[in-house]
């Protein structure tokens, strides 16, 4: 993101705590950043503030924080600022987040839902989220919060995307050839329904078991990679 001249630019929107820009601008700084500014967009209303805007256009990069992703979607959905980033982020400019800031990435985000192994009819609630991709939908605290089954449910719905649980202290790393690239202490949960041949969401009752045939399903630890193009998994090397 721009190295040792890196210009990061922090949304804190998820997180309702005061200092989480400030905490995160001096994380980046001590990362090696040479400038971080927080735009705590609160209003729709910031987004229309020009000072801000000006800062937002100088960025190498771009980080979400944790909290609440429906605050982001609520708050930046339709405006200049989202259409903004989408527009850094075609020109290769690095954007990333944290729980709510990794949900709110792709096109279809995971709004809420509940916790589990099995998929169930009316486990999961799905709205629009940044639209950097439609590729991927993504669940954050994967293991930790037992979120497979709302994963798998939130697939079922239309299954063209891949699903990304990324545990905690863990980062999956999306390259320009659309290559997933597996760091930290945890696993990324890879869910592949390109070769679904059933689900039944459309027949089944509320909270109840849902049926779907045919899917894969790769844990990739650290080093792993996933190609998002060709559907292909791949292990660290030397495992």
């Amino acid at each position: 993101s721009g190295g040792d001249d890196a210009q990061i630019v922090i949304i804190p929107t998820a997180s309702q705590l005061e200092d989480t820009g400030e905490r995160y601008e001096t994380l980046f700084r001590e990362l090696g950043a040479s400038e971080s500014t927080a735009l705590p967009y609160n209003e729709r209303s910031d987004a229309d503030r020009d000072d801000w805007y000006h800062v937002l256009q100088g960025a190498t990069g771009v980080f979400f924080t944790g909290g609440n992703q429906l605050r982001i979607s609520s708050v930046l959905g339709g405006t200049r600022v989202a259409q903004t980033i989408r527009r850094l982020n075609a020109q290769g400019i690095p954007v990333g987040g944290t729980s709510a800031g990794a949900a709110i990435l792709p096109e279809h985000m995971i709004a809420y839902g509940t916790t589990g192994g099995t998929p169930r009819a009316g486990m999961v609630s799905l709205c629009p989220g940044l639209g950097l991709t439609n590729r991927f939908v993504i669940d954050q605290h994967f293991r930790e919060r037992d979120r497979l089954g709302r994963l798998l449910t939130a697939l079922s719905y239309n299954p063209f995307a891949v699903g990304v649980g990324i545990d905690e202290n863990t980062a999956a790393l999306i390259s320009p050839d659309n290559m997933i690239h597996v760091e930290g202490t945890g696993t990324v949960t890879v869910v592949d329904v390109s070769a679904v041949q059933h689900t039944s969401v459309a027949d089944t009752e509320e909270d109840e078991p849902l049926c779907i045939t045919n899917v894969r399903l790769h844990i990739l630890p650290q080093g792993g990679r996933f190609d998002l193009s060709t559907f292909e998994a791949h292990p660290p090397q030397g495992s």
